[in-house]
């Protein structure tokens, strides 16, 4: 995996094709490329819509020839890999606004993968930052083990503008920030909060436990436009258990579920007990 907008022109060129000895200040040694390494394998270009035009025709050339030379290089290295590219531009409209090869994008958009943003998949927040919460727990020796209630809501309600490493970043500054082994609202970082304030449920003092877990499911369902699927994600429960919920509590509702692939309207009403 290669991050390209991490790196400078000069660097990710070498990077990605290695170089000679003594091709520019700081090369004491030759070192193969990414592509070189990759040979019968696969490479994965992260964020391709950042490279530069320079880059992007060398790129161009390995797709297309199946070589290239190191930098500061004379010898043609032969290399056949799969390239995988990922990118959060319009390359369409880099196209059009000259920043992106169109030979490079269709010689790359052979299998086209449109992954939606995280704002409009949210029944995946609690498995990513799960897998979040281990990664850096482990990395920063911390004994946290997952992530509260009303916490979660808050990742949940968040409109994630960058997507999953934004949330990837949220989980690594409030597993650091947590002092016990269950991240708190407290924990998230201040934007996360802010945003999220306005979607909280309100339950009077006084309810039942049975009136805020009603009120909570009602609210979620809601939230999510009847979708059983994704309210069950957020409440961190089964379906067969929501559906038993649902039941109980005298809700009726008709809702759409993610497996069918599309929308469709949903009603949900409370029969008096």
């Amino acid at each position: 995996k290669v991050h390209c907008a991490a790196l400078s022109e000069s660097l990710l060129e070498s990077e990605l094709f290695g170089h000679e000895k003594g091709s520019f200040t700081g090369a004491v040694s030759r070192k193969r490329g990414r592509f070189e390494l990759a040979h019968m394998g696969t490479i994965f270009l992260d964020e391709i819509g950042e490279i530069n035009p320079n880059v992007q025709v060398k790129i161009l050339r390995v797709l297309q020839e199946k070589r290239f030379e190191r930098v500061g290089g004379e010898e043609t290295i032969m290399v056949d890999a799969r390239v995988v590219a990922a990118t959060n531009k319009d390359l369409k409209a880099e196209i059009e606004n000259g920043r992106f090869r169109e030979d490079l994008y269709y010689r790359l958009n052979v299998v086209n993968i449109h992954i939606p943003p995280l704002r409009e998949r949210k029944e995946d927040i609690p498995l990513l930052a799960a897998a979040f919460i281990k990664e850096f727990a482990a990395e920063n020796g911390k004994p946290v083990e997952g992530i509260d209630s009303k916490a979660r809501s808050m990742l949940y309600n968040y409109s994630w503008p960058g997507n999953i490493r934004e949330l990837r970043n949220t989980i690594e500054s409030a597993v650091v920030m947590c002092k016990g082994n269950i991240i708190q609202p407290d924990d998230l970082p201040p934007g996360v909060m802010q945003d999220s304030d306005n979607d909280f449920i309100r339950i009077a003092v006084g309810s039942s436990l049975a009136e805020a877990e009603q009120e909570i499911i009602r609210s979620t369902l809601s939230a999510n436009n009847g979708n059983k699927s994704k309210t069950a994600g957020v409440l961190g429960i089964g379906r067969k258990t929501l559906h038993r919920k649902l039941s109980e509590y005298g809700v009726e509702d008709e809702v759409s579920e993610a497996s069918e692939g599309e929308a469709s309207e949903s009603e949900a009403s409370e029969s008096e007990s």
